[in-house]
């Protein structure tokens, strides 16, 4: 990966449905050779797919919980079944296992807390858990998508 193949990334974490022209042509190449590029970072997996960010406020879901939870049970077949209860609820964007005190940090989206308690009724509902505990945002800092390519090879 060069420095324009990390402009190109820069780019289009930025805004991916920029037209290839555009793109092109702050990048410094013709249209063809830096489709070619996007092409490239697709296959290598470096570009695993193109999404549109919407307002979560605009959708009705601008409360954000982060959910830590703690289980005695570490085994395959209870992983297997957790997982599958957070598959399906759709309020749950991220799903992280965790080192330290915390087994697994989740970030649930509601419109409020009368709609957090009906996801976390199914999350218990389901799942044998040691400990839950909700902890939720009151203000958004910083959010992005766009990871730091500094460290790209």
């Amino acid at each position: 990966m060069d420095a324009i193949d990390r402009k190109i990334l820069e780019l289009l974490q930025l805004d991916a449905g920029r037209q290839i022209a555009e793109l092109a042509s702050e990048v410094g190449l013709s249209q063809t050779p830096c489709w070619r590029r996007i092409q490239r970072l697709k296959e290598a997996g470096v570009i695993t797919r193109n999404v549109m960010l919407v307002d979560p406020r605009k959708v009705n879901v601008g409360v954000t919980v982060f959910v830590a939870v703690r289980t005695s049970t570490h085994t395959q077949a209870w992983f297997d079944r957790f997982k599958a209860v957070v598959d399906v609820i759709p309020e749950i964007v991220e799903f992280y296992r965790m080192s330290g005190e915390i087994d697994y940090l989740l970030r649930v989206v509601v419109p409020d807390i009368a709609a957090y308690d009906k996801v976390y009724k199914r999350l218990i509902a389901d799942t044998e858990l040691f400990d839950v505990s909700s902890s939720f945002a009151m203000e958004e800092i910083k959010f992005t998508t766009a990871l730091p390519l500094s460290y790209a090879q």
